[in-house]
């Protein structure tokens, strides 16, 4: 059984506008400046997807980068930018196989901005040791006397003095050595506040730099097969339009979709699922869920909520690539109120990995328990922002779909995770060889990568509308990805007991996958199964069940 979680310890929150206030006290300040670095770089607005502030819109060669802010209750992010800054070719090579040209001069970037937080970090040592030496001298002048009549000869060090005009050296009174000490803390005021503002600068950078590319991915845009799965569809060319109707059709003709009537009340991209159409969806579902949590598999059935904090969603690598800032995700609109609490701004789910991610979030995992294995079903929603035609008609790309999801953390070793990984893979191939469906696993090449990723797997299913000149009638149903600590770092999910960690906190890895994502798997059945003559559909007899014991879905097969 799964150990109950243990809430980790959250470093204290320092805002950037109390820096000025905490300098009369400033061994408690140097205490707070040697904790988290993030917990100190967000201001309680909410985090905002917009190209003003999204991070491949930031200017690589500008002092003035913008900050993505998040509410100070969430997860404080612990970005490795040691790093960043020790393989800078390495994360600028990563940048430019994923397509993430602009952030590819974000390494370098980061090591100006590292020089310059050196530099004052060097002036603030110095003006902190004189002003404690000043404190030291203005508290207690006696003290102070002997101290520097002893180290004058060993150390060089000479009494506070001041040179002037004339060229004389003269003893600096009382009234003197405050003001310098007033100057002092003016001065590394300033140079306190640089540094916050370039380590966030850092920070913000470091956010919007993709995961590192596994050994295992193709480079550049072509991915590579790696086995099929059932028979392979027949290299023929449709003959006619009739012959290989689209699931559009047939779900019209059926009575099972409706397009029409989603258009007039929600817009393109949704629809009704009717009757078989309506029980079809929940079989699937049913399916999927009896395939992966069969007895002894570990796995746990999660409902996880369909809405998240933006900063979470953020977090899991949901965020646009491009500089124009187009949306993947819905974002839900706040009330003027609620905008000026700072209350974080919530998003829809585009898939139910967000929601289960950040059910570990800012939180402690045991060694002892990985992996953690979660499958959920939720409702998901996606803008998908990008050309139409004939590829994305229908069910295969909607605004909203049920999908089946797995996710797991597993312990940062490569092996560990890997294993879990091709579980992933082989409860899909068991799901979609039930179905009879002709699939191909593919390795998908780096420019397919998003931002969490290190690796990825797509299983692609054969649809025969989808088959033409130059079409060959695949098309993406699931998907599987490890992430590495990419998201454990995001949401602050740590880990204690890892081996080779020496006894530190560690960050574990994650892997998700689609099980089933219903409105593609359920338009590549009715293609699939189609049969002209009779009109009617082929139920798989892994759906059975859950379809009143039918075989096929048609007119003269309905039951009134």
């Amino acid at each position: 059984m799964i150990k109950a979680m243990i809430k980790a310890p959250r470093a204290p929150f320092v805002c950037l506008q109390c820096l000025q206030c905490r300098l009369v006290r400033p061994q408690r300040r140097q205490r707070l400046l040697r904790g988290s670095t993030t917990a100190r770089l967000f201001s309680s607005s909410t985090l905002r997807y917009k190209s003003s502030t999204n991070p491949a819109s930031i200017n690589p060669g500008s002092d003035d980068i913008p900050i993505l802010s998040r509410p100070p209750t969430a997860p404080k992010a612990n970005i490795d930018i040691k790093h960043i800054r020790q393989n800078p070719a390495l994360y600028e090579q990563t940048c430019l196989e994923r397509n993430y040209k602009t952030q590819s001069a974000y390494p370098s970037r980061i090591i100006d901005l590292f020089a310059q937080w050196q530099t004052r970090q060097r002036d603030g040592r110095s003006m902190r040791e004189r002003g404690n030496a000043l404190r030291r001298q203005i508290a207690n002048p006696t003290t102070i006397q002997h101290e520097d009549d002893e180290t004058e000869s060993g150390s060089g060090k000479t009494k506070p003095t001041a040179t002037t005009t004339g060229g004389d050296v003269k003893t600096l009174s009382r009234e003197q050595l405050i003001e310098e000490a007033r100057t002092i803390k003016d001065k590394l005021s300033s140079i306190e506040e640089d540094e916050a503002r370039l380590e966030a600068q850092m920070t913000e950078l470091a956010l919007a730099i993709p995961n590192l590319t596994s050994p295992e991915t193709p480079r550049g845009d072509e991915p590579r097969v790696l086995s099929y799965i059932n028979e392979q569809p027949e290299q023929v060319l449709p003959s006619s339009d009739r012959l290989w109707r689209s699931h559009v059709h047939i779900g019209s003709e059926l009575g099972l979709l409706d397009f029409t009537g989603a258009a007039t009340t929600s817009g393109w991209g949704w629809y009704y699922l009717i009757d078989e159409g309506a029980q079809l969806e929940q079989a699937l579902i049913s399916y999927a869920l009896a395939v992966v949590t069969k007895q002894g598999s570990g796995w746990h059935q999660v409902a996880p909520p369909s809405i998240v904090y933006g900063h979470i969603a953020a977090a899991c690598g949901f965020q646009p690539r491009d500089q124009n800032g187009e949306q993947q995700i819905y974002t839900l609109a706040q009330s003027t109120a609620d905008a000026e609490r700072g209350k974080p701004e919530l998003c829809l789910a585009g898939t139910a990995e967000i929601p289960l991610a950040g059910m570990k979030a800012d939180t402690l995992l045991e060694e002892t328990d990985l992996p953690i294995k979660y499958i959920g079903v939720s409702r998901c929603y996606r803008a998908e922002a990008g050309a139409r035609g004939v590829d994305t008609k229908g069910l295969y790309r909607v605004h909203e779909f049920t999908k089946v999801e797995m996710f797991a953390w597993t312990p940062p070793d490569a092996d560990a995770t890997a294993e879990v990984f091709d579980e992933m893979l082989d409860l899909q191939t068991e799901i979609l060889q039930g179905l009879g469906l002709s699939c191909r696993v593919l390795e998908m090449p780096s420019t397919d990568l998003g931002a969490s990723a290190t690796r990825k797997c797509d299983i692609e299913a054969f649809f025969p509308s989808r088959r033409g000149p130059d079409r060959d009638g695949w098309g993406e149903v699931t998907s599987a990805s490890i992430c590495t600590d990419y998201q454990a770092r995001r949401l602050a999910t740590r880990l204690r007991g890892a081996a080779g960690a020496g006894g530190k906190l560690t960050y574990p890895w994650t892997v998700n996958g689609t099980a089933l994502a219903v409105p593609r798997v359920l338009a590549a059945l009715l293609e699939n199964g189609w049969d002209e003559t009779e009109m009617t559909v082929d139920i798989p007899e892994c759906l059975r069940p859950w379809m009143d014991g039918r075989e096929k879905i048609g007119w003269k097969h309905r039951r009134t």
